[in-house]
């Protein structure tokens, strides 16, 4: 029998990297490095406050600016961005949801300058609000006007941008806050619907024309490492989505129907303990959504295998690219058509996937759809739930996770030789350099009041957004000014924390109730009827998972939680602290912000009295930065190698336990 063999080797798939930090400058050349390696696509990752609408000087973006992504406050932060990168050929997908539309813009705007067509602009906006309510935490707006934002972007760019892709649907952090491969088809595709129907009610769009809005529909996957589910959930993904976009749409053209969809594969799997072991995992992740043909990413970008420790460095992201690049040109995965063609076992397995997603697509939509479902609490609660679920498992052991809860021993790693310098360290004077220039912008601009009236104008009625957005960038705008004229109008908005209606799954050996029962006595030597515990997310971290299952197994466990979401000052989790009286103060820090949000928050209990109040800091923290928190008067320090919760809670009670010297 001879093998089948496709005609010609297929093309590969657009090879990204999530790059970006410190400047527009230093990302730029970052841009300009790994594109020379073979890089064929850009994915841009910008700072928290660009991310959330503040500029570099703002309150809430101390100790976040450059942190996590590149800060872009105007049109000439975009332009040193893009600068000698050709945008007429580039594929630039941006990761940005609630300020989407600003970027878009200041993107548009610098091609208009190089004389590039817009109608030739390829890329990507992500622009799933949705997502940001349940997992990531940027959202600004509720969902009415946010949904508003997707909307008149999707109609401005079919019109303008014909082969840009105006929203990417977000499934990946849906998969990081918990979701099962059923739950993440699910509310992926209930948050599909939501924006197409938002689309086709607008009128915007003719109804003629309605099949190139869902041709320009893409989504943005998760890939854990049971590759063999993530396969089957990619061919569940694409068969539904072709369903849907036929049956509910009347969208004929199954070019138009086709599920296109770019991943980066699970950042969440990668441990801190063994992270070598890591390289192995990103591997068997990209399998998971590169071999079955019929399912294949359009676009793959992978972390690296240090991503658990803090930022990567351009070597770390370069062997990444590499990874992809063994894989696409070295191997024969391309030759072949679609490997799991008549498989009984993957026909099964997506069957069992669609099943499980159309039920819980179904009740979705009876709930009156994803807003109504991310209104009430539902969706949040359920991925509360789910995570909470496996985090019992790992800490069963019934999920084992190499290095961390079996197989621990080992040898001291050559890739950690270096410390600290085996990650990207943003030098604190990056944040200073930034307000300065900002503050030069801002002096030599020019007025801009006008522009932005009218985009106030155009917010208050219901004319598309987008050329008063296109306008207000002309005359030098700047991010924190879009989003605060929007916040004006719209209101900003605080998600459903979803920890009301969860609750721990049951861990082996009693070992929580012990715990219990350390509460209950501590709280009876101290007479306070209740141990009392303050969860702090400061700044503008919105990665609320970790603080949210801290939460959940510690008001299991018998303490009062007091946990009012994410994106606080320190002045704010401070004035918490001394209304609530609480015997202990948690803060979560996942974006590298951990040395200036904790010292302003030791220094404002201290000035209100509250010296005596334990801190304990969680997120992803570099060892030497643990140790300066220690000697600031940080009781503990727990990073991602601190798996086990109930451990982490019992620890909590000790702490409670040495500030008040009990025994």
């Amino acid at each position: 029998m001879v093998s089948e063999r496709l005609p010609e080797r297929d093309r590969p798939w657009v090879m990204r990297t999530y790059a970006g930090h410190s400047s527009a400058a230093a990302s730029n050349a970052l841009f300009r490095r790994n594109l020379a390696k073979g890089q064929t696509g850009l994915s841009v990752a910008f700072d928290l406050p660009t991310q959330t609408g503040y500029d570099p000087d703002a309150e809430l973006a101390r100790g976040e600016v450059g942190r996590v992504g590149v800060p872009i406050a105007h049109l000439g932060d975009m332009r040193t961005l893009f600068d000698g990168i050709d945008l007429g050929r580039a594929n630039t997908s941006m990761t940005i949801n609630a300020t989407a539309m600003w970027l878009l813009a200041l993107y548009v705007t610098c091609a208009r300058e190089h004389d590039v067509p817009i109608g030739s602009l390829a890329g990507t906006t992500q622009n799933d609000i949705v997502k940001e309510y349940l997992s990531r935490g940027t959202h600004i707006f509720p969902p009415g006007p946010s949904l508003r934002l997707t909307t008149d972007t999707i109609a401005w760019t079919v019109a303008n941008c014909p082969k840009w892709n105006p929203v990417n649907i977000c499934s990946y952090h849906l998969q990081e806050a918990g979701a099962t491969p059923v739950q993440e088809v699910a509310f992926a595709l209930a948050t599909a619907i939501a924006v197409l129907d938002a689309v086709r009610d607008s009128g915007q769009v003719p109804a003629e024309r309605f099949a190139d809005v869902v041709a320009r529909i893409s989504f943005f996957v998760n890939a854990s490492v049971r590759f063999v589910e993530e396969t089957a959930k990619m061919r569940a993904f694409t068969a539904l989505w072709s369903s849907i976009t036929e049956s509910r749409y009347g969208v004929t053209d199954p070019a138009a129907r086709r599920f296109r969809y770019g991943v980066q594969v699970n950042s969440l799997g990668l441990t801190e303990a063994q992270p070598e072991n890591n390289v192995q995992r990103i591997v068997l992740e990209m399998l998971g959504v590169t071999l079955s043909r019929g399912a294949r990413a359009r676009a793959v970008q992978l972390p690296a295998w240090n991503e658990a420790l803090g930022l990567p460095r351009p070597w770390d992201q370069q062997w990444s690219l590499r990874m992809q690049q063994v894989l696409a040109f070295e191997s024969d995965l391309l030759e072949y058509p679609d490997l799991f063609e008549g498989s009984h076992v993957m026909a099964a397995l997506v069957d069992e996937i669609v099943t499980g997603a159309t039920a819980e697509l179904d009740r979705v939509l009876e709930m009156g759809g994803v807003v109504a479902a991310v209104e009430s609490g539902y969706l949040k609660s359920a991925l509360v739930a789910s995570l909470a679920e496996r985090r019992a498992r790992m800490e069963r052991g019934d999920d084992v996770v190499v290095g961390v809860n079996r197989f621990t021993e080992t040898e001291p790693s050559p890739l950690m030789a270096a410390g600290a310098a085996a990650i990207e360290q943003i030098d604190p004077a990056v944040e200073a350099a930034a307000v300065a220039a900002f503050a030069e912008w801002r002096a030599s601009r020019g007025d801009a009041s006008a522009a932005l009236e009218a985009l106030r104008a155009a917010a208050s009625g219901e004319t598309n957004l987008m050329e008063a957005t296109l306008e207000c960038v002309r005359a030098g705008v700047t991010t924190g000014e879009w989003a605060g004229t929007l916040r004006s109008v719209f209101g900003e908005y605080r998600a459903p924390t979803g920890l009301s209606a969860s609750v721990s799954p049951p861990t082996a050996g009693g070992h929580l109730e012990r715990v219990r029962e350390r509460v209950r006595q501590t709280a009876d030597e101290l007479g306070s009827g209740r141990l009392r515990m303050l969860v702090g997310k400061p700044g503008l971290d919105g990665h609320s998972n970790g603080a949210e299952q801290i939460a959940v197994r510690a008001r299991d466990a018998g303490f009062e939680v007091v946990y009012q979401g994410i994106r606080l000052t320190p002045a704010q989790i401070v004035a918490a602290a001394v209304e609530e009286d609480v015997d202990l103060v948690g803060l979560s820090v996942l974006s590298g912000s951990h040395l200036a949000a904790v010292a302003s928050v030791l220094s404002g209990l201290r000035a209100e009295g509250l010296s005596d109040v334990p801190v304990v800091v969680g997120g992803i923290i570099p060892p030497d930065d643990a140790e300066v928190l220690r000697e600031s008067g940080v009781a503990r320090v727990f990073t991602p190698k601190d798996f086990a919760i109930t451990d982490v809670v019992n620890e909590l009670v000790t702490v409670v336990r040495e500030a008040h010297n009990l025994s």
